[in-house]
């Protein structure tokens, strides 16, 4: 008796297991589209969700979720997050908005450097485009140079259950954003091709409480730029 109840145990815990080790996202490709903010264009249908759980032990969960395409051009991001309050006061481009309510992307396209590009998006709209080149104890961005023409992001935020304003009464907000190869330049393997795979990882901080809470696609130890825990994105 006590077998089999070890073993229905065991059986229990093996979409746990199958979960926790999914480090790996592959990326359809598609042509390029017009983002507005909401996941409106039809390209987004060809993906599914990913969920991003929330840091073990650290209070109730707000759905965020995410989707990934890319295309010959660059790469697409939607991601959604349930919410109760729009925590964002910051009405400038390159500020800190890791200290407000905000969506953040890493991307790490050749492990041969230890560089990687970091893309933050506030609920406001307000981004931060930066490349960390980085050694074992330190890491600091460098802002974009030339921030132009097909080097720039595309990049629209919209807000459900409540007005697009700071510290208004919300049930969550969607952030959508296009990030072009030019502007990940120097990075290697760029652009990516059939079976290309980056190392990566998406995050979303929410500052509703008087402790931020933080969602992380896949778990680091404290902090967001632990680059060698990063996923893999495979482009199919």
């Amino acid at each position: 008796m006590q077998a089999k109840i070890i073993h229905l145990l065991l059986l229990s815990l093996l979409p746990f297991f199958a979960m926790s080790q999914d480090n790996s996202l592959h990326i359809r490709s598609t042509a390029d589209f017009e983002i507005d903010g909401k996941g409106s264009a039809s390209a987004w249908e060809q993906t599914e969700w990913v969920k991003l759980p929330l840091r073990h032990g650290e209070g109730t969960d707000l759905l965020t979720q995410a989707k990934v395409l890319y295309s010959e051009s660059g790469i697409y991001f939607l991601m959604q997050s349930k919410d109760e309050r729009l925590t964002a006061t910051l009405t400038e481009d390159f500020t800190n908005l890791f200290n407000e309510d905000v969506v953040e992307v890493f991307l790490w396209t050749d492990e041969n450097f230890p560089m990687y590009f970091e893309y933050e998006l506030s609920p406001l709209n307000y981004e931060l485009p930066i490349m960390i080149p980085r050694t074992e104890d330190d890491f600091y961005g460098w802002l974009p140079w030339h921030y132009e023409g097909e080097r720039r992001t595309r990049h629209a935020t919209s807000i459900q259950g409540g007005a697009k304003e700071s510290m208004a009464a919300i049930e969550g907000w969607t952030a959508e954003f296009f990030l072009p190869y030019t502007l990940l330049k120097p990075l290697g393997n760029i652009p990516p091709q059939k079976g290309t795979k980056w190392r990566a990882n998406m995050y979303r901080i929410d500052y509703d409480s008087d402790k931020p809470l933080y969602w992380q696609w896949q778990p680091t130890s404290g902090s967001f730029h632990e680059y060698k825990k990063f996923g893999t994105f495979i482009f199919d």
